[in-house]
């Protein structure tokens, strides 16, 4: 599938797009210029962090993956992780650990990129001694092998100690013996998985599993493997915090606090930068954000006779408005796949647009940003609809300013409760006096 035609897939079943979010993409200027800042910082050696603040329908997982794309063509590792209640407990850093790693991706991998980026590594070891004693040595496996040893002393200093250090060793002499199913299961192993066989665990010295304690430190030895496979660093984006908010008080408080143990570790974390998500009542909310003072101070957003900065922790997303809804299905028209461009121009010309982007802002009460993916899927049918029934086959020719009928009606329970400002994400309790700060094990 090429890049036009997964855009348009993916936006009719509502989603967003993996890859050619730039041939659409409208007003997100500012946020991207502050994402690519970011990159400069973490380039430079520092470790950094910033979260995207906006509600429903701002942009904020479009962003996410925008980042991606530019991070990936930037050279930079990539993680994505959605925080969920069922399957990704923030409170629990080894689950969230496990997420990240086996979530990697790189320029040259789209899944098992850790694995590749070892073996980029040992490959730099080996093209860095042919040079100097010529590949045809005949000690020259030995000779990798102690020069990977000797890089792999760089890391005790910076990863969790011997375990870490000995998994690799023994990822190292497996691939060597041809031992491909050990050396997989002892990555499966260093990505946080609690399901490996007690053989490989045995090839490598180690037992148990990485725990919530290890885990961050494990994380700068994930890091470090990255920066000597030749990436500039890594990015980590961690999706949709307000998720924390449907758990109980006593879970909220971990998760909030683990979050404040994060940004406070993240300069020392040089070439990683953190990416988290949340609206704005994850943010400003007692059940959120502003319950744990520290982590408030350290990232309260702050303006100024209504100017915000965008290089402060939160980055604040603009919802749609009824022009930027517009400028969006101008570029859609643009690039639609098409045989008869001239009639999708014809009947879907910029007057119907017009009325259309008028259409949802006025059945919204002007909250367009509660659902623009709505407008965008009505817009892709029509657009469909055009280019399917242009009565060559003798049918009825679609002529969308005679028979369109935007679907006011036709909202979800949940796109419902936005747009009437009630939120679906809080659960009543007595947890509105705050969370205590906590020393967490990780």
């Amino acid at each position: 599938m090429n890049e036009i035609e997964h855009v348009f897939e993916r936006l009719r079943s509502g989603t967003v797009p993996e890859y050619g979010l730039d041939k659409f993409a409208v007003g997100i200027d500012k946020p991207l210029n502050e994402i690519t800042r970011q990159f400069g910082l973490i380039s430079s050696g520092e470790g950094a962090f910033k979260f995207l603040r906006g509600g429903y329908g701002c942009g904020k997982t479009f962003m996410s993956q925008y980042t991606i794309l530019e991070a990936l063509k930037n050279n930079f590792a990539v993680s994505f992780v959605v925080v969920s209640p069922n399957d990704t407990q923030f409170h629990k850093f080894d689950d969230v650990y496990h997420k990240i790693v086996s979530s990697i991706k790189t320029p040259m991998a789209s899944s098992g990129a850790l694995e590749v980026a070892i073996d980029r590594w040992i490959a730099h070891i080996e093209d860095r001694l042919a040079d100097e004693i010529g590949d045809e040595a005949e000690d020259f496996d030995d000779q990798v092998k102690i020069r990977f040893e000797s890089e792999l002393s760089e890391l005790t200093r910076e990863a969790s100690g011997n375990e870490f250090i000995n998994v690799l060793k023994a990822y190292f002499e497996s691939k060597q013996k041809g031992d491909y199913q050990t050396a997989s299961s002892l990555i499966s192993w260093i990505s946080g998985s609690k399901n490996v066989a007690a053989g490989a665990k045995k090839a490598a010295g180690i037992k148990g599993e990485i725990s919530s304690a290890s885990a961050m430190l494990y994380l700068k030895g994930i890091l470090s493997i990255i920066k000597k496979a030749g990436y500039k660093g890594l990015v980590i984006i961690i999706d949709e915090l307000e998720t924390i908010l449907r758990t109980r008080s006593d879970v909220r408080g971990k998760s909030l606090n683990g979050l404040r143990q994060i940004i406070d570790a993240a300069k020392d974390f040089p070439g990683m930068l953190w990416i988290f998500t949340g609206t704005r009542e994850f943010f400003d909310s007692k059940k959120g954000v502003a319950g744990l003072e520290p982590l408030h101070d350290r990232i309260k957003l702050a303006s100024s006779g209504g100017f915000v900065s965008p290089k402060q922790p939160q980055l604040e997303l603009k919802p749609f408005d009824r022009q930027r809804l517009k400028d969006v299905a101008l570029k859609l028209r643009e690039i639609f796949p098409t045989r008869n461009r001239s009639r999708i121009f014809d009947l879907v010309d910029d007057n119907f647009l017009d009325a259309l982007s008028k259409m949802v802002t006025e059945g919204l009460k002007g909250d367009v940003g509660v659902i623009p993916r709505q407008f965008l899927r009505e817009l892709i049918t029509v657009l469909d609809l055009v280019e399917e029934h242009d009565g060559s086959d003798g049918g009825d020719a679609y002529i969308p300013k005679e028979v369109y009928d935007f679907p006011s009606g036709e909202l979800s329970e949940e796109d419902q409760n936005l747009m009437d400002g009630i939120s679906t994400m809080i659960e009543e309790d007595d947890s509105s006096s705050g969370y205590k700060v906590e020393a967490l094990e990780w």
